[in-house]
This record gives C-alpha cells, structure tokens and sequence, in this order.
C-alpha cells in the first residue's frame, strides 16, 4: 500500500513532467507519427493510468476495493486538472518505425455532459492538436467523447477552423463501423438504439444488405434525414419506432446510448447487446450476451505495450484507436471528421486487416 500512496502523490509531477516531453518532443526527443487522444473515464479508473500503479495498469480496469481508499485523492486530482492541467502523456509503443503515443485531455467523462465545460474542453482538444501539429505528428485520433457530435460536430469544428493542419485529424469511427458490422453477418433484422453518425453509418450499410432495421427514436425528422439516404430500393428496409417494446422479437440490439435494466427487460431471452456506449452498459440480464466497445488487437510487431487500455487486455485497443493505427499506416492524407463515409467502411476494414490488426469478440460477464 506505502508504494501505491507514493505512486499516487507523485501522480502531479508526473503529469507535469508529460506536458513538458509533448511540448518539448520537436526538440529533444522522437516526435510521434501517431497520437490517440484520449480523456479520463471517471475517478476510479483514473487511478489505472501506467505513471500512477504500473502493476495496475498492466492489467484491464475494473475497479479494485483496495484503491477505493484512494478515490478522494483522485477527487483532488480531478479538481487540479480541471483547473490547471494541460494535455498529458500517458503511454506509447512502436509499430513498423513509427512511433505511437496516447495523450490524455484532463477532464473526465461526466465533465463533458457540462454545459458550461463545453469551451473548455474544446480548447483543451484544439490546443493538443495544434501541439500535434506543430511537432509534426502525422494523425491524430480523437477518442470517445472528444469527438462528441453535439461538442464539436466529430471534428469537424478543428478542420474548418484551421484548414492549413498538417496533422490529419481522424475520428476512427469508420472502423468502429466496421468492427461492429462484422460481429452481427448474420442478422436479417436489428434495433437500434442509436441514430449517432455512428448509428447512421452502420444502419445505412445494412439496410443496403437487406437487414430490417428497427431504429429507435422520438425524432421522425432525424429518422426521415437518414431514411432520405438509403437507396431507393433499400428505404423500406429502415423502419422508424418509438418505443422499446417494439424489439420484444429482436434477438440483435445495437446501442448507441445508455440503457437502463427495465430498458433491456424488452429484449427476448438471448439477445446480444453490441454496443458503443462509453462506460459501456452494466449487464443486467444473465439470460443475453454483452459485447464488449468494439476492438482490435494491434499487429504481432508492435512493441512496447506495458499497459492495458481501459478494460482491454494487453495490445488490443478501441476500434477508434486503431482506426488511427490504419490512418497512419496507409498513408492517408484526408481528414476523417463528421459523417461517417459508408462507402469508405469496407475498404477500411480490408486495411485494418491488411495491416495485421484483428477484430476481437469480447464479452461482458454477468
């Protein structure tokens, strides 16, 4: 316990010690090709960063009752960041000569639901990119909520306020799309609790394969805009509903936000829950099946992985992650930023494989 408090105090210099290696990388030491940009998840999970218990990190998140006693610690820590910190380092690997690094926004996930945060943590995400930029860092992926549609329109707001970036700004969620669509091959009909840029891309690709989609919103405006982009011949195959009971026969549910347990009772024994929902959907029913946020593990080359993202094992990362991975390796010198290119979905996820990442099915346990 003595080394996780000394760890734990030394949480601060560390963090100070991080902005001074991103500002300073141009300089004395290897720029990065790639930087994921990630935010904290909530206070305990804070807690698996590698600079704070390398044993802990070392291993997936799930939180420890022995680091509870610790948790207004990480309180204080929060209240420090979100009044003085800047973009950190927090871990990195290698991969084919290019260097690949994670940095870490400090705000944390509860923060971004903040009306009043909203500024600040876009400037806390546009000085990072332009740091990226600067150094000469060649893609960066936004993570989660940094990419946010309703904060900043999934990047777009960075791109057309600095149209000259040198640094391809990448959302990855074109092969979140992809992870997602080749776990449910087999489904001729899905509900979808989700109408995201996300949701959108994935309903869209399966309409045009002939899949009935059940897509669950109150907006019959946002259900009519995306209907409007199907195919002609496919629009029949999208179906606007209101009201969770309309999936009682639907053994494949697709989530894209939050669902309480009365919300996953309408669903027939057996279902599988694919989601994309950060933190991911507590499961609830020991009678489904709970996928884990869509991965993939990095290729058998990568080198240097001492630490686990999030509740991932050990070099396997978000599908957004490595979204980012397939960027830089293909050389692509587009933005990936907004809507979703469902043309594109396909040709991604041959690079991703191409490349050797693999998709992993992981399951949430009861």
């Amino acid at each position: 316990m003595s080394d996780i408090r000394q760890q734990t105090i030394g949480e601060g210099y560390l963090k100070i010690q991080n902005v001074h290696i991103l500002d300073n990388a141009g300089k004395n030491g290897r720029v990065p090709d790639f930087v994921f940009l990630a935010h904290v998840v909530d206070l305990s999970s804070a807690m698996h960063a590698p600079f704070v218990v390398r044993s802990v990190a070392s291993h997936p998140y799930y939180t420890r009752t022995y680091l509870k006693p610790f948790l207004p610690v990480s309180f204080v820590a929060m209240l420090l960041m979100w009044a003085k910190s800047k973009t950190f380092l927090v871990s990195f690997y290698n991969l084919r000569n290019q260097l690949h690094q994670t940095w870490t926004v400090p705000r944390f996930g509860f923060q971004y639901f903040l009306p009043f945060a909203a500024e600040g943590i876009n400037k806390q995400i546009e000085e990072a990119i332009l740091r990226a930029d600067r150094l000469g860092v060649k893609v960066i992926s936004l993570a989660a909520l940094n990419k946010n549609e309703a904060l900043n329109g999934g990047g777009t707001l960075f791109v057309q306020k600095h149209p000259n970036l040198k640094v391809r700004v990448v959302h990855g969620n074109t092969l979140t799309a992809a992870v997602i669509l080749n776990q449910i091959k087999d489904a001729s009909e899905v509900f979808f609790v989700a109408t995201s840029k996300l949701g959108r891309a994935i309903a869209l690709y399966l309409c045009k394969k002939g899949v009935r989609v059940l897509m669950l919103t109150l907006s019959t405006e946002r259900f009519r805009k995306i209907q409007k982009e199907a195919p002609a011949d496919c629009q029949k195959n999208l179906v606007h509903v209101t009201k969770y009971q309309a999936a009682q026969n639907c053994k494949t549910w697709i989530v894209g936000k939050w669902i309480t347990p009365r919300e996953q009772n309408f669903a027939p024994s057996g279902t599988h829950f694919h989601q994309f929902v950060v933190p991911p959907v507590s499961p609830y029913r020991r009678d489904c099946i709970y996928g884990n946020l869509a991965a993939m593990k990095l290729p058998e080359d990568a080198e240097g992985l001492g630490c686990c993202e999030y509740t991932m094992k050990r070099r396997v990362v978000h599908a957004c992650h490595a979204g980012g991975v397939v960027h830089s390796l293909e050389g692509w010198t587009h933005h990936e930023v907004g809507a979703i290119d469902v043309d594109r979905i396909d040709l991604v996820w041959e690079a991703a494989l191409r490349h050797g990442l693999k998709p992993v099915t992981t399951i949430i346990n009861y």
